[in-house]
């Protein structure tokens, strides 16, 4: 533990948002200081690295201004998030303070932002359809409770609207238990901020949501503490307020290229593409505060939302999301330029935890079912429009011009829907049997004969 009181002014370097402090007493890592500059006006920082010669603090408000005679006191304690059931519809800055012209928030606690980790033996399985009223999601992709589920997107694709559209609808069916959002935006514009709020206030759907916004001009440390921010307010949420919270951050790689620049300032040797070697483990911190836990009523759920740079799945940041989450939806350009919103390349998608949350008593018996198969066409049909590339539409049998046709009809009228389109898990599997009904019965392979008697077309009309 430092002593408060005492005031350090050997300041030896300064390098982007770092300061270097020498000559100090043991100083505790994560450890908050503040630095008094000339004119009297103060910086909050935070202990980034401690060595026996040398503190590094990581500057919050950047820091421009600050001088080698400015003054360092270190305050003895880490960095708290102040929390409050009175947080629901309040819009926050990437630091935690309210930026909606409200009063400020008072805490019912005061938590540190880094969290517990959960230990694995208290962790439940993640189970129960959480239904986002996207059909290309809920139908072949499904969220289950306690996931973390990232959208992996690319520069241009609006991945920011169906963030908004996820918001807006995503609830857990069949209860009344208290549901939240818990939004983080880090490095977006001051345009995408505008159209954030107003989204969520025009909709209605920021009485239930917490909001923290993180803008590009905004220093990168700020950057770097927002989702954690987001996500110790989503665990008072729900392991002390036993509500289920939707956790959406966005964008990721804009918190990565934060850890990068804090990297690049310290010196440090650089892993894949310049990124920090430790990228992984730090990802891997937020992503596993997803989950439920034994004896505890609430869960969170995670949705990260991150543009892969170059459309490169490859890169590390999808790559090593990739690894700790289960699964991801993936956005495809071809699909964006065909005008289809929402642009979700299902071949590319996958919800590894799907088959915990779909079923009879959850979603409906059929759905496995029925979602195999769509995805078995429409695998067949997107090859067959390479084939048709090659050789004509006209040399096809007419088994597979039925399955060219389930392709485009599954893309124009399974995928594409509405922004503000929210359907129920009902009417996307209605959709899917109206789309197989395209094809020959004798080549519905992947679905039980008793439910093509029962949800097929056809059989419900000759009952």
């Amino acid at each position: 533990m430092s002593i408060v009181s005492k005031e350090y002014h050997t300041i030896s370097q300064i390098a982007g948002p770092l300061v270097f402090v020498e000559k100090t007493e043991p100083i505790g890592y994560q450890e908050l200081a503040t630095v008094t500059l000339p004119d009297g006006s103060q910086k909050r920082g935070q202990v980034l690295d401690t060595s026996d010669t040398t503190v590094v603090l990581q500057i919050f408000e950047g820091t421009t201004g600050i001088e080698r005679s400015a003054g360092v006191k270190f305050l003895g304690e880490t960095m708290k998030m102040p929390v409050s059931h009175d947080m629901l519809g309040r819009i926050l800055n990437g630091a935690g303070d309210p930026i909606d012209g409200g009063p400020a928030i008072t805490p019912e606690k005061r938590l540190d932002i880094t969290g517990a980790a959960i230990n694995p033996w208290a962790r439940a399985e993640p189970k129960e359809f959480i239904q986002t009223g996207i059909s290309s999601i809920d139908g072949m992709n499904t969220l289950v409770r306690g996931q973390k589920l990232p959208i992996f997107s690319a520069s241009g694709l609006p991945h920011n609207n169906v963030a908004l559209q996820i918001a807006r609808q995503a609830k857990v069916r069949g209860t009344d238990e208290e549901f939240a959002v818990v939004f983080a935006a880090m490095g977006i514009t001051a345009e995408e901020a505008q159209a954030f709020m107003a989204d969520f206030e025009r909709t209605g759907a920021l009485k239930r949501a917490v909001v923290f916004m993180n803008l590009a001009d905004d220093p990168a440390i700020e950057r770097m503490i927002t989702p954690k921010l987001a996500l110790t307010t989503a665990e008072y949420l729900a392991f002390e307020l036993d509500m289920h919270v939707l956790v959406i951050l966005t964008d990721i790689t804009n918190y990565c290229e934060a850890l990068r620049q804090i990297g690049a300032a310290r010196e440090e040797v650089p892993g894949r593409r310049g990124y920090p070697g430790y990228m992984y483990t730090d990802l891997a911190t937020m992503y596993e505060r997803a989950g439920r836990i034994k004896g505890k009523k609430g869960s969170i759920t995670q949705i990260p939302i991150l543009t892969m740079p170059g459309d490169d799945i490859t890169h590390p940041i999808p790559d090593l999301t990739g690894y700790i989450t289960e699964g991801q939806i993936v956005a495809s350009r071809d699909l964006y330029r065909a005008g289809i919103y929402p642009p979700i390349n299902v071949g590319a998608s996958l919800s590894r935890l799907m088959n915990a949350g779909i079923g009879e008593g959850l979603t409906r018996e059929d759905h496995k079912a029925i979602s195999d198969q769509c995805y078995a066409a429409y695998a067949e049909g997107r090859d067959l429009r390479g084939l048709v590339a090659i050789v004509g539409k006209d040399a096809l049998s007419e088994r597979d011009k039925k399955f060219l046709e389930f392709a485009d009809a599954f893309e124009d009228k399974f995928v594409r829907q509405g922004a503000d389109e929210d359907r129920d898990i009902e009417t996307t599997l209605e959709i899917a049997w109206q789309l197989v009904a395209l094809l020959p019965e004798n080549q519905l392979s992947r679905i039980d004969r008793k439910y093509i008697e029962k949800y097929h077309p056809a059989h419900r009309k000759s009952e």
